[in-house]
Parts: C-alpha cells; sequence; structure tokens
C-alpha cells in the first residue's frame, strides 16, 4: 500500500509538466509558493481618474478602454509620467520582508506602453518619457543583487500597435499574423537583455494553437528553465493560471498558481480607492494565501504603486503583517504541498512536508472543539503540545482545542510529525465486487484551455482504491462513445494499453422513461471554468436577467455572440433508478448536468462548430432534471442537440492482467492516450470496470 500511494502521489506531481522544464527549476519554482505582483505602467500615473473624474467602470489598468480615451490623448500621459520614486532595491526590500519569494511585474499591459527600452516601438518609458528608464532592467539587477527571483508579466494584447486588434470589452480577441511576429520579437528581447527569467506571464488574447506552441517554444529557446503560464493559451504551458482573484475548488494535480489583486476591483493604483483596516485586509490575502498552497497551487498577490512609482502605504502594512506571521509559521507554507485530504474542513487546512503534517487553523472553531483525522498505517509521533492535546486510536487522531485557538488577531498552526510520510489516498475505498465507474473513482484533475475566458477544471484520470486480496480479470464496459479509443489502464503502478474495441454487446435493460417538457435559457456570460453544482429550476434560471423559454425541439440551431452562454434543460420521469443512454451535441464546450451536478465537462477542439457525443446517464427513480450548458467562445452561432440514443448499447471487453497482483487493496487508474495535451479532459465518464473475483 505504502509503495502504491507514494508512486500514485509521484505521478500526480509530474503530471503537467514539460519536458523542457529541468526538475530543479520545477521544484524551485513550486516550493518558493509566495510571489509580489506589480502592476505598474503608464495608466498608474492616472491612477483611475480621467478628466478630474474618477472611473468606476473596469480595472484601472484598463482606464483607456474603460473611458474611452482616445489613443493620442492617452498616449500624451506619456509626457508626464517621471515616477522619480520608484526604487527597485526598496521593492526588492519589501518583497523580502513580506516573506516573496520571486517578483512578477508588468513589462507591458493591454495599452501596449513597455516599461523597458525596446527597439520594436518607441512607446516604451525610455523613449517616450522624461523619465528616460528601463524600469525592468532597475528591477533585475535589483532582483540579482537581492537573491530574489524576477518573472515578467507579458500582455499579448496590445492597444497601441497598428496592426493588431482594436480594443475590445473582452480583450480576448485573435492575434493577426503580424501581431504575433511583433509579440515574439518583444519576448526575445525581454528574455536575452535581463537575465535569468524565471517566469513569462502571458495575458490575454487568443492565440490559435501554433501561435502559442510558437510561443512556447520560443520562451524555451531562449531560456530553457522559465516558465510559461497557462494564459499563453491551448494547453502550452509550465504552470496553469486561474482567472483573477479565483481558486479552484479543489486541488488540481498540475502545477498551478492563483493571482489576486490587493483589491478584487483594480490591480493598478487608484487613487480613490476605499482601503479599510490593514489587519482586516492581511488576514484576508493571508487566508488566501493558505488556501491556496494547501490545495497545492502558488499564490501571487499584486501591489499598484502610484503614478510617482512609490508604494501605497496600506499596501506596504498589509505585505509587512503577512510576513511577520510568515516569519514564524514559514515552515507550513514554503517547500510544501497540497493537504492529503481531499475533503474541506471547517476548522482550516493542512499542508503536508515529509512526515510533518501543518494543520492551519484558518478557518471557524469547531463546535465541539475538536478537529478528526482518519489517517491508517500511521503512527503519530509528536504533536504541538502549545495549543491542544493529541489522542490516537488505530486510524484516527482526536485533536482537542481550547477555544483560545480562534482568537481573531492571528492564524495558529498546529504540527503533527508521524512515523512516514502521509501520502495523498483516493477519497474513496471500494469494498467488495462493486463496478468502478466515474461517480464512484477519485478524479484527478488539470487545467485546460484555449484562452482567459475558455479554460476549466479538466478531469485527466479516475483513480480507484479497491480492497481485494486477487486481482488478475476484469471487464471493460463503455458505448459507442468510446469504441476505438486507447486507454491506459494504471493497476498497483504497472500501466497497460488497452484498445476498446466492439468485444460483445450488451442490450441496456432500460424502460419506464418518460421525458418531459423542455426549456431554454439565455443567453448568459461568464467563464467556461463554473462551480460543479448547479441549482435551478423555472423558477431560479441560470443566465441573470433572463427565463426559461419552453421549447419542443430535439435539435436546434441559433445565432450568438462571443462568449455567450445558453441553457438546455430536460425533465425526465424514471420508474426506477438504471442506466439510460443520451445523445447530446454542442459546438465549443458542453457541461452536462444530472440533478444538480455536473457529470460530464470539455471544450470541444478548437474551432469546432458541433459536435454529438453520448452520455450514460445513471437515473434515479422518479423525477430527474438533465441541464446543457452551451458555451460558445468563437462562432456566430450556436445549438444543441438533446435525444434518447437510437440504441440502447453498450460493449463489454474482457481485460485480463498477465499475473494476478495481491494484496490487501489495489489503485486503478485510467486514462485515455493520444489526446492533444496532458491537461485535456480524458472523457472516459461512460467507461466502467468490472473486476471479477478470484478464488484463492
Amino acid at each position: 500500500m505504502k509503495k502504491i500511494l507514494a508512486t500514485l502521489a509521484a505521478c500526480l506531481i509530474v503530471l503537467g509538466m514539460h519536458a523542457q522544464i529541468s526538475q530543479e527549476a520545477y521544484k524551485t519554482w513550486h516550493q518558493n509558493k509566495y510571489s509580489m505582483f506589480i502592476h505598474f505602467g503608464l495608466y498608474s500615473e492616472l491612477g483611475g481618474v480621467w478628466e478630474g473624474k474618477p472611473v468606476t467602470r473596469g480595472y484601472s489598468e484598463q482606464i483607456q478602454s474603460f473611458a474611452g480615451i482616445f489613443s493620442d490623448w492617452y498616449g500624451n500621459t506619456a509626457l508626464h509620467f517621471n515616477p522619480t520614486a520608484f526604487n527597485a532595491d526598496s521593492i526588492v526590500a519589501l518583497a523580502k520582508e513580506a516573506g516573496m519569494k520571486s517578483i512578477v511585474i508588468t513589462t507591458k499591459h493591454h495599452d501596449g506602453f513597455c516599461m523597458f527600452h525596446t527597439t520594436t516601438t518607441d512607446f516604451n518609458s525610455y523613449d517616450a518619457t522624461p523619465a528616460k528608464r528601463d524600469f525592468i532592467k532597475e528591477l533585475a539587477d535589483a532582483c540579482q543583487r537581492g537573491g530574489v527571483r524576477l518573472g515578467l508579466y507579458y500582455s499579448i494584447i496590445d492597444w497601441h500597435y497598428p496592426y493588431g486588434h482594436p480594443i475590445s470589452s473582452h480583450n480576448c480577441d485573435f492575434v493577426t499574423p503580424e501581431h504575433h511576429e511583433f509579440s515574439k520579437q518583444q519576448v526575445t528581447e525581454l528574455l536575452t537583455n535581463y537575465g535569468f527569467i524565471s517566469e513569462l506571464w502571458f495575458d490575454m488574447g487568443s492565440n490559435t494553437p501554433e501561435q502559442s506552441q510558437e510561443l512556447y517554444q520560443l520562451v524555451h529557446k531562449l531560456q530553457p528553465d522559465c516558465m510559461v503560464s497557462g494564459r499563453v493559451g491551448n494547453d502550452q504551458y509550465d504552470f496553469a493560471v486561474m482567472a483573477d482573484n479565483a481558486y479552484p475548488e479543489g486541488a488540481l494535480q498540475c502545477p498551478w498558481q492563483s493571482a489576486a489583486s490587493m483589491f478584487d476591483e483594480t490591480w493598478s493604483y487608484r487613487s480613490w480607492q476605499k482601503r479599510g483596516d490593514v489587519h482586516e485586509k492581511a488576514m484576508e490575502k493571508l487566508r488566501s494565501l493558505i488556501n491556496v498552497v494547501s490545495h497545492g497551487g502558488n499564490f501571487l498577490l499584486n501591489i499598484g504603486p502610484k503614478g510617482d512609482g512609490s508604494v501605497v502605504p496600506f499596501e506596504k502594512e498589509v505585505l509587512c503583517e503577512i510576513g511577520a506571521w510568515l516569519k514564524e509559521n514559514g515552515d507550513a507554507i514554503y517547500g510544501t504541498e497540497a493537504s492529503p485530504f481531499r475533503e474541506q474542513f471547517e476548522w482550516g487546512t493542512i499542508t503536508r512536508k515529509g512526515k510533518r503534517l501543518n494543520l492551519i487553523l484558518s478557518g471557524t472553531y469547531p463546535a465541539d472543539g475538536h478537529i478528526r483525522l482518519n489517517i491508517p498505517e500511521r503512527t503519530l509521533e509528536k504533536g504541538d503540545g502549545k495549543l491542544a492535546t493529541y489522542i490516537q486510536r488505530g486510524s484516527e487522531i482526536d485533536i482537542t482545542l481550547p477555544a483560545s485557538a480562534y482568537n481573531g488577531e492571528t492564524i495558529h498552526v498546529l504540527t503533527l510529525d508521524f512515523d512516514q510520510p502521509v501520502e495523498p489516498r483516493p477519497t474513496n475505498i471500494i469494498t467488495g465486487i462493486t463496478t468502478l465507474t466515474a461517480a464512484n473513482a477519485t478524479p484527478n484533475y488539470s487545467y485546460s484551455c484555449f484562452d482567459y475566458y475558455s479554460n476549466y477544471r479538466s478531469t485527466v484520470s479516475y483513480s480507484w482504491n479497491i480492497q481485494q486480496n486477487l486481482l488478475k480479470q476484469m471487464d471493460l464496459i463503455y458505448t459507442e462513445q468510446e469504441v476505438g479509443k486507447t486507454i491506459d489502464l494504471t493497476v498497483d503502478g504497472t500501466t497497460y494499453s488497452v484498445k476498446l474495441d466492439k468485444g460483445n454487446t450488451r442490450s441496456l435493460q432500460t424502460g419506464g422513461v418518460t421525458w418531459g417538457k423542455r426549456y431554454l435559457c439565455g443567453p448568459g456570460n461568464g467563464l467556461f471554468d463554473a462551480p460543479s453544482v448547479l441549482k435551478t429550476d423555472l423558477q431560479n434560471p441560470p443566465a441573470r436577467g433572463q427565463q426559461w423559454k419552453e421549447t419542443t425541439q430535439e435539435q436546434d440551431e441559433f445565432p450568438a455572440n462571443i462568449l455567450e452562454t445558453y441553457f438546455v434543460m430536460q425533465e425526465i420521469e424514471s420508474s426506477h433508478a438504471q442506466k439510460y443512454l443520451i445523445e447530446i451535441g454542442a459546438g465549443n464546450g458542453v457541461e452536462v448536468y444530472l440533478n444538480g451536478r455536473s457529470i460530464l465537462k470539455h471544450l470541444n477542439p478548437y474551432r469546432c462548430t458541433f459536435r454529438t457525443e453520448q452520455i450514460l446517464l445513471p437515473l434515479e427513480k422518479g423525477k430527474n432534471q438533465i441541464v446543457l450548458r452551451l458555451y460558445n467562445r468563437f462562432e456566430k452561432k450556436t445549438g444543441y442537440l438533446l435525444r434518447p440514443a437510437k440504441e440502447q448499447k453498450v460493449y463489454r471487453q474482457e481485460f485480463n492482467l498477465p499475473e494476478a497482483v495481491s494484496g490487501k487493496s489495489h489503485t486503478l487508474t485510467v486514462r485515455q492516450q493520444g489526446l492533444p495535451s496532458q491537461h485535456t479532459d480524458t472523457e472516459l465518464s461512460n467507461l466502467r470496470i468490472r473486476p471479477r473475483k478470484i478464488a484463492l
């Protein structure tokens, strides 16, 4: 068991890494955990104000767009941009005091103004301003002196470049060939003239898969160990990036980062921003840091210097307070891995390092004053006795906490040292002869994306832990949707390649299914990444400002704008619990909810206008609700298909291991071969595996 879990954990950590990144570079990036983001540019001079009035709409670093400023008027701001208070050494010192291990600064935001001396345009801080300064060079030199790693933000969108797309509300336009070449020139300068760069943080725009690949390969050609962010698009990345100020529902099994601003309303300096209480803000951002790290991610916290280059005192105080906490408790953050538990705890969360678990009391005091953890096959050798008492009863660790552990002034950390490392475990332990399905699996997640809006937590494999003495024979059961696919079936660390053929056909024993009314709702807007739970009915439509409208169309097509989402709701009555096969169709992306929970979600291939597929539904007895979420990113029209499959049949294929494996329990993992990237959804939610019992 110990060997199996260690192997599984190693596989999950490696998932998502590209071969171009050395193990040491990835390890350093991953273990640093906490970094400073800096939004500083021409927009900082305006401070969120245009013509004497606060611009309340949108982020202040995009004030040119949201205030509707003519390009020449905006460009004239450079004539007054002279940030004499910008001191790179002071910023590096602040980052170190805050406990941050690296700095990522905006080299060029959407306005196209470059904070470095570039030969590609004179719209830069050296040629266009009285400052005559290369701020990226100053910070690069200061980081080298101070022993802090430097990363660079680079916006693919450029409102100043004459051969790019003009300003749009979403900043996710396609990139012209001329614009792409321009970006490559600037990226080459940034990775050639400023020493080692730890990460290149691309942002916005919609690259084609070929453009994303070219940028990714260019970065690694120039600097092999520079980590590339996911916003370059099309799964060409070394680490995924969540949406702005967003956090995943749970752990991801790929390198990832969450970027957060000090205030959700803006990233750059806003002179009229209401800042509130320093301690409250520090605790808010500290909890965000803890949340991210305990789920295996890295945290990038932003500051927005003023137009004169000075750091806002409020933001400096917040960073210093977090830094003071990290001086005491940093061992629970730096160099740690995600909690071994998939479930969430109201009392706080956990990080792990070696044989130690760090219990971070960032939540609320447990109602009975106890924390109980189930940790089999491990012996607690020592618990931090400053705040709590510990009792181990078999596999359960019972921790008694006083109410003073949650005093509101700080966040306490308890340490538990075990005789062996506590590795992640599948959430479900399968006992007896049970069919293994997506519903009782532990899903392993990555993050797949076309661009900023078209990204989501993708299911890249399914794992099960089954308790069975001997394992050799199993049946693979699947639909027409899976025929012809090749899967990797990993049993206790050994992987077998299996092609799913038409094997033995079996008819589903369906009956007593009545299709009720159907409704359409939309358009709605938003990211493709949405919560896995959707509670909706006729009185509570999922698209804001819209209503459900009854429709009788089995299949329909209609005009749609960019970034629009539509919903189709179907009521189904079933006389008993049963498996039932349906056909669905959608355009750029689709999600299927059954009785409020997501059971299938994926983007379709790049620029796919319509795709049909089959879904094996586990219907409950009585009323059932199916909701299709149709995602349109690129096209001028969208549509849907929703109907019973013409044939209610599945296929069964026998699979025998070369030799039986023995042991009290076994770990099985399945994923599809031949996908565009290791982050692409495995699309095996229909697959069922039925192990057979072998007589001793």
